[in-house]
C-alpha cells in the first residue's frame, strides 16, 4: 500500500486539519514530519518520567511502551476525535480507520526512509508466520536458499522453510551456545541461493548484527527478521528484499506484524500458498484483505509519531547505545559476579542476557528486583539466567535503577 499513490487518499478524516492542529508540542528536534500532524503528550498536573505506580518492565515482548503514547491512547480510548466511537469499534474500511492506517504507514516510511519500490504491510500471525510466508512467496519448492542460524529464532525459521524449499544452514552458532556472529564476509553462500535469511537480533540469546551480509547471488535477496530491533536504529532498507517484524517488542502491542517487501518480489507465490500468506493479496488490498488488527495498528502509528518527535532513529539509536553501555559496563565491571556470555562486538542493544557467578542467588535476585518494581528479568526458559530487554521505550532511569540494584545486590552477597 503506497501512500503516494493510494486510492484511499480521498478518505482522510473529515476534520483532519483541526485533528492535526491539536497535536503539537514544543521540541528542539529539527526533523520534519511527513505532515503537519505532530505528537501531543497528554497534559497532566504532574507528568513524571515514570509514574510512581508503574513498574520498569524488562520483558522481551510484549514489552514496555512509551508512557506518553499510553496516555494519549487512554485519552482517545472512549472517543476518537469526532468519530463518535472508539478505534476498537471502527469499521476497518471506514474513513476514520483509513486515516489512521495511512498515517501509520506514512510515518513508518519516514522513520525508516523507505525508498520507492517497496510495499508496507500490516499483517497478523507474528514473525513466526513469516517463517512460512517468506519461502512461499520468494521461491519454488526446488529452489536453494541460505540461512544463517545465530539463535533460536533463526533456527525455527530454517526448520519451517524446509517444508517449502531447499534451505541450507551456511553457519550456525549452536555449538557455541549462540554467543557470537562471525564476520559476515566469511559466510560460504550458495551462489544460486534465491535468498539469504538472517535474524537481525536474537531476542533470546542477545546477539545482534552490526553489519549485514550481501547475497552472493546477484539475483538473490537478503531477508531479515527484525522483530526485536525494529525501529531501534537506522537501517538501509534498500539492501533488503524483505524485512519482517512482530510489533510487540519495539513499536506496539502484540497482534501486528509488519512486512516491508520489495515490489518486484510480489506475485511469485507458490500455488499452494494460503491466501493469507500471499504478499500479492495483501498489497492489492492495502493490508485490508480481511479485518486487520485495527487497534494495534493505531498504537503502532502513535509510536511512530513519538519516535519522529524524538528526532528520528538516529537519536533513538544514541539513547539505546547509552542505555546498553551503562548496563554492559556494570556487568563487565562486577569482577565476575555478573557475566554476559555474548561476545562484545555483537552484543545486542535491545536484549541483555546475564548470569550470576553464584547461580543459586538468581531466584533471590529476581524476587528482590520485583520488590523494587523491576519486573520480567528472568531469562528465557531455554537458556536460564537473567535477561534485561531495554527496548526504545525503556527510559534511562529504568536502566540506572537496575544497575544501582545490581551493585547493591553484589555488595550484599559478594
Amino acid at each position: 500500500m503506497s501512500i503516494s499513490t493510494s486510492h484511499h487518499s480521498h478518505l482522510l478524516h473529515p476534520n483532519h486539519k483541526r485533528f492535526l492542529s491539536n497535536y503539537r508540542i514544543h521540541t528542539t528536534a529539527t526533523l520534519s514530519l511527513p505532515s503537519s500532524r505532530t505528537f501531543r503528550p497528554i497534559q497532566c498536573a504532574s507528568t513524571p518520567a515514570q509514574a510512581q505506580d508503574r513498574v520498569f518492565n524488562f520483558a522481551a515482548g510484549p514489552a514496555t511502551l512509551p508512557e506518553t503514547v499510553l496516555r494519549r491512547a487512554q485519552s482517545e480510548l472512549y472517543l476518537f476525535e469526532e468519530s463518535g466511537m472508539s478505534v476498537m469499534e471502527m469499521s476497518h474500511r471506514g474513513k476514520d480507520f483509513m486515516f489512521i492506517l495511512e498515517k501509520a504507514e506514512e510515518h513508518l516510511r519516514t522513520l525508516l526512509e523507505i525508498p520507492p519500490g517497496f510495499s508496507v504491510l500490516f499483517l497478523q500471525g507474528g514473525a513466526t508466520t513469516q517463517f512460512a510466508s517468506v519461502p512461499l512467496n520468494l521461491c519454488t519448492p526446488d529452489d536453494p536458499v541460505d540461512y544463517v542460524v545465530t539463535g533460536s529464532w533463526s533456527d525455527k525459521a530454517f526448520k519451517e522453510a524446509q517444508k517449502y524449499c531447499k534451505p541450507r544452514v551456511i553457519w550456525s552458532g549452536k555449538s557455541g551456545k549462540y554467543t557470537t556472529i562471525p564476520d559476515v564476509r566469511t559466510f560460504e553462500q550458495n551462489p544460486k541461493a534465491k535468498y539469504l535469511h538472517i535474524c537481525a537480533n536474537e531476542t533470546i540469546h542477545g546477539v545482534e548484527y552490526k553489519d549485514y551480509p550481501f547475497p552472493e547471488n546477484r539475483d538473490g535477496v537478503l531477508v531479515a527478521d527484525m522483530s526485536s530491533n525494529f525501529c531501534s536504529k537506522p537501517v538501509d532498507v534498500s539492501r533488503f528484499g524483505v524485512i519482517y517484524a512482530g510489533a510487540q517488542k519495539n513499536v506496539g502491542p502484540s497482534g501486528v506484524t509488519i512486512v516491508i517487501v520489495r515490489d518486484d518480489l510480489i506475485g511469485r507465490a507458490q500455488g499452494v500458498t494460503p491466501v493469507m500468506l500471499d504478499y500479492k493479496i495483501h498489497v492489492e488490498n492495502g493490508s485490508l484483505y480481511n479485518t486487520p488488527p485495527c487497534y494495534g495498528i493505531y498504537m503502532c502509528g502513535l509510536v511512530f509519531e513519538y519516535l519522529l518527535e524524538q528526532g528520528g532513529l538516529k537519536e533513538v539509536e544514541k539513547k539505546n547505545k547509552k542505555k546498553a553501555e551503562i548496563l554492559y559496563n556494570a556487568i563487565d565491571g562486577s569482577k565476575g559476579f555478573y557475566k554476559c556470555p555474548v561476545e562484545k562486538p555483537v552484543r545486542s542493544l535491545m536484549n541483555v542476557p546475564f548470569t550470576l557467578e553464584k547461580s543459586e542467588l538468581e531466584g533471590e535476585f529476581m524476587k528482590e528486583a520485583e520488590k523494587e518494581n523491576m519486573v520480567q528479568l528472568k531469562g528465557h526458559r531455554s537458556v536460564g539466567g537473567m535477561r534485561a530487554s531495554i527496548y526504545n521505550a525503556m527510559p534511562l532511569a529504568g536502566v540506572q535503577k537496575l544497575v544501582a540494584f545490581m551493585e547493591d545486590f553484589q555488595a550484599r552477597h559478594d
